[in-house]
């Protein structure tokens, strides 16, 4: 049947060439015969020999209409995104006025393809000659596809201008500024520059964003102009602090502008018209005079013009002041109760003091009473957040917010439940933005900007490559966002650039190539014609198990996950899946495998893992605690003492690593890891004594007891388990080598006791200690300072005790009463010794040297008595000498002590 179609195909072809029908006598029926025939030919499965045959025919005939229309439309069918088969049919049509098939093939187009720009762009043309009201719809449509078409949103905006529609004018004014900066069209930007100041002049975020894009597309003197006019709009508004902010912009990029200048000058007059030494300070700094700096004389005047009655201050050592008296060049001061009244001249001033807004943090702090802050900080976050970031310069990171309220106002507790709320408010409300140049920084905004801006300047404001795939993913997640807009292209159009011309494979151009296939898959909008499969890509990569690692997963992106399916779809996934198992180290991996029927091959991986345990270490852990149970697992003929043993050499191993500065911190938790599964999970002890074999357990126990480095609080907790079985085991470390530990067993009380001694310091006694030695050193004459010297003394002090509390910190092992045994004499027992020379009995309790107590017979078990008693049984008697003076112990009882 296809046979008899692709004929009839062939024969129209031919008659088309030697009858040459006229394209005046075609009509949209002639089109529907051939969408017709198209049909039976996809119902029939030869599509691709009737393209073949069209393409070949239009190899010499170009302009034949029915291998155009077939040819074009299986292309659009197959999403090849060649439409130059279309763009020429149509032409024929347009060029011979056939408007009504041109309209109907361009809707023929859009029913397969609802996003084709050249379908979209020539029916909007053939409406828009038309005067029909469909032309608007289309516009939208194109520009929400075409981020390169500027004219369309300059025609839609002034199209809802007149419609009265002023958040549709605004939205696409926005748009087309921003293309015509894009396109580098200054003449088209001037233009609407001048509109948007007209109709939103208050959107000074918008100005700043636009002008920043100038500046990086085209230019920094092309924004000159630009920001002269918004300046005006401000000036005679009234709107001083802006157009002070504007006016320096200005001066910025022009220092020498003598408009700008005396521009500043007019502004500050204005501003600050009722301060009382306005012309004075004016006079003072220079600003007027062309021969100073002009931001030094800014600077100066800016100070100046801070001191004035009521005003506040800061002092480093007298804190926040109030601005009591200004007279002939003296300020008077109020520091409160704590400094007093201070008189200094206004040149002391300008260097000593810092002007304080009466908003300011610091000044509520000392005006308001903690209480009242407490309630007001917990009742209102966004205004709390405001007051904090406007009081460093608006620009102000989180550690600097939790500094200002903890624990001045907030107690810890307190801040906890307030910070999620305050970072979801810093995160999600318009009024709070980033600094572009560094993203940790937040800023106060004077209007509220859509989350499209907001989201946009955190992208640019964000260094880090995956951080920013986060920030695209929260624009996608957003459904307040416009995923149309110009700000989400620019920002796509970033990782696109990756996909280009790929030469070399490396993190980044694979974290590209998965966020755009994501996208694409998500919505046709988001679709890029990317020319290279996953299998180019993949072929690039030199180490598939490092590029994995390299891929950094943020909360709401699954880069790894992506990777590992886009592998899946490779021929030879199942190697490409045993080979990165070692570092994935998902079940899910395993399971396909399984799936799959390749067991064998898992089988061979497992055994592979454990018998080359140096290379595989986090495999080995994984496969022991999660898999080792699976029949798989169990079929590939492990045994479980070799598992164990293996989990054993991993820890010497790492031990031995981490001694020689090896990756000590992979080492250390994968030392952790495997501790843990032995000791803490019960595995070793379990296996040790479930066939009452006491060959197992001395072969077991040896190999724990060689591995020197172990905490010997494990070591402890085995021998007891031991002797508890086995009441007559004979340890050779008892004679040999005793068991103590490189560091000092302790208490977890006094462990407690001691950093808490230490904070003290740290936190109470040396900040303390140093407000001292700054109110000494303002007495002046150091050498014969008193005061001074006892500060610096018992700072010096201090600092002594400090470091011996934190190396006696750093060598401390909490000793767990879990592990107490009274088989032997050991940490945590209490002893009844009898004294074979006086046949008297005395008691101790065996702690440590911090606990050590001899009056109240409490021994330190690193003490001369102490360590000679250590390990001996109820019942042994030793002799052995301490200082000269011979000693001879029989161990009468040991039982648990209490502490």
């Amino acid at each position: 049947m296809s046979e008899e179609l692709i004929n009839s195909v062939q024969a129209m072809l031919k008659e088309e060439t030697w009858t040459r029908a006229t394209i005046s006598n075609y009509t949209i029926n002639n089109i529907k015969e051939l969408a017709n025939l198209l049909e039976k030919a996809k119902s029939e499965a030869c599509t691709k020999e009737i393209n073949e045959i069209c393409t070949e025919h239009l190899s010499h005939t170009k302009d034949s209409i029915i291998a155009l229309y077939l040819s074009g439309m299986i292309s659009i069918e197959q999403k090849t995104l060649d439409n130059s088969n279309l763009i020429t049919l149509v032409d024929i049509f347009e060029k011979n006025h056939k408007e009504p098939v041109v309209e109907y093939l361009c809707q023929s187009i859009l029913e397969d393809d609802s996003d084709n720009k050249f379908a979209i762009r020539t029916l909007a043309h053939l409406y828009q000659s038309e005067n029909k009201p469909e032309v608007w719809d289309l516009y939208e449509k194109l520009v929400k596809i075409d981020y390169s078409e500027a004219e369309i949103c300059k025609i839609l905006a002034e199209h809802y201008e007149a419609e009265s529609d002023s958040k549709k004018a605004v939205e696409y004014y926005k748009k087309a500024i921003l293309r015509y900066v894009n396109a580098k069209n200054m003449t088209a930007i001037k233009e609407l520059w001048t509109k948007l100041i007209s109709i939103i002049p208050l959107e000074i975020d918008f100005f700043e964003l636009v002008k920043r894009k100038i500046a990086k597309t085209i230019g920094d003197d092309k924004t000159l102009t630009l920001i002269q006019e918004l300046y005006n709009w401000y000036k005679d508004n009234k709107k001083w602090e802006t157009a002070i902010s504007l006016i320096k912009e200005i001066l910025t990029l022009d220092s020498q502008d003598n408009w700008a200048r005396k521009e500043i000058v007019e502004c500050y007059r204005e501003y600050y018209k009722n301060h009382s030494n306005l012309d004075e300070y004016i006079r003072a700094s220079n600003l007027t005079q062309s021969y100073r700096d002009i931001f030094q004389a800014i600077n100066d005047f800016e100070k100046h013009i801070s001191f004035d009655v009521k005003h506040f201050v800061f002092h480093r050592n007298w804190g926040v002041g109030k601005i009591t008296k200004v007279q002939n060049n003296e300020l008077t001061i109020n520091f409160g109760k704590k400094a007093g009244i201070h008189t200094m001249t206004l040149k002391m001033a300008v260097s000593a003091l810092t002007p304080l807004a009466k908003d300011h943090i610091w000044v509520l702090k000392a005006t308001n009473s903690r209480e009242d802050l407490n309630k007001r900080v917990k009742n209102d976050k966004v205004e709390t957040l405001k007051i904090i970031i406007k009081s460093f310069d608006n620009n102000c990171d989180f550690k600097k917010i939790k500094a200002e309220l903890v624990p001045s106002i907030l107690t810890q507790g307190e801040w906890t439940s307030w910070n999620a709320a305050a970072k979801k408010e810093l995160d999600t409300n318009p009024i709070f933005g980033v600094n572009p140049n560094d993203i940790s920084m937040y800023t106060v905004r004077e209007n509220k900007i859509t989350p499209e801006e907001k989201l946009s300047n955190e992208f640019k404001a964000q260094k880090q490559f995956f951080e920013r795939i986060c920030i695209l993913m929260k624009f996608i997640e957003n459904e307040e966002t416009d995923k149309s807009s110009d700000l989400f292209a620019e920002m796509y159009s970033y990782f696109t650039a990756y996909l280009k011309n790929i030469t070399k494979v490396n993190e980044e151009v694979l974290a590209s190539y998965l966020i755009v296939q994501k996208l694409s898959s998500l919505d046709k909008m988001f679709a890029f014609p990317v020319k290279y499969t996953f299998s180019d890509i993949f072929n690039k990569i030199e180490n598939p198990r490092e590029m994995y690692e390299l891929l950094k997963d943020k909360k709401n992106t699954t880069l790894r996950e992506d990777f590992l399916s886009a592998i899946k779809m490779l021929t030879d996934w199942d190697d490409i899946y045993i080979n990165m198992f070692p570092t994935v180290l998902k079940e899910m991996l395993i399971d396909e495998l399984i799936e799959a029927g390749k067991e064998e091959k898992v089988k061979k991986m497992v055994i592979k893992c454990f018998e080359n345990y140096r290379d595989y270490r986090n495999a080995v852990l994984f496969l022991f605690e999660k898999c080792r149970t699976k029949d798989w697992f169990v079929n590939s003929g492990i045994s479980y003492e070799k598992q164990l043993i293996t989990l054993i050499n991993i820890i010497e191993l790492t031990f031995f690593e981490i001694t020689n500065h090896t990756n000590t911190t992979e080492n250390k938790k994968i030392n952790k890891n495997a501790t843990k599964l032995l000791f803490e999970d019960g595995h070793l002890v379990k296996y040790m004594f479930e066939d009452d074999n006491i060959e197992t357990v001395k072969r077991m126990y040896t190999l724990i007891d060689d591995i020197q480095d172990l905490e010997p609080d494990y070591k402890f907790s085995l021998r007891n388990k031991i002797l508890e079985k086995y009441p007559s085991f004979k340890f050779h470390t008892s004679e040999e080598k005793p068991l103590t530990p490189k560091g000092v067993f302790v208490t977890a009380k006094k462990l407690k006791e001691k950093q808490q001694t230490a904070f003290n310091i740290q936190n109470v006694e040396l900040p303390a200690n140093a407000k001292e030695i700054a109110e000494a050193r303002e007495q002046g004459d150091l050498k014969e300072n008193a005061e001074y010297k006892a500060a610096k003394e018992h700072q010096h002090k201090l600092n002594v005790d400090l470091a011996k509390l934190q190396e006696e910190l750093g060598k401390a092992i909490v000793f767990n009463p879990a592990s107490i045994t009274t088989a032997i004499v050991s940490f945590g027992t209490k002893v009844v010794l009898h004294n074979n020379d006086t046949n008297t009995d005395d008691t101790f309790t065996i702690l440590g040297p911090w606990e050590s107590d001899p009056d109240n017979g409490i021994l330190s078990y690193m003490s001369p008595l102490g360590n000679a008693i250590l390990n001996l049984k109820q019942g042994e008697s030793k002799e052995f000498y301490i200082n000269g003076k011979k000693k001879n112990y029989t161990v009468v009882s040991i039982t648990a002590a209490e502490f």
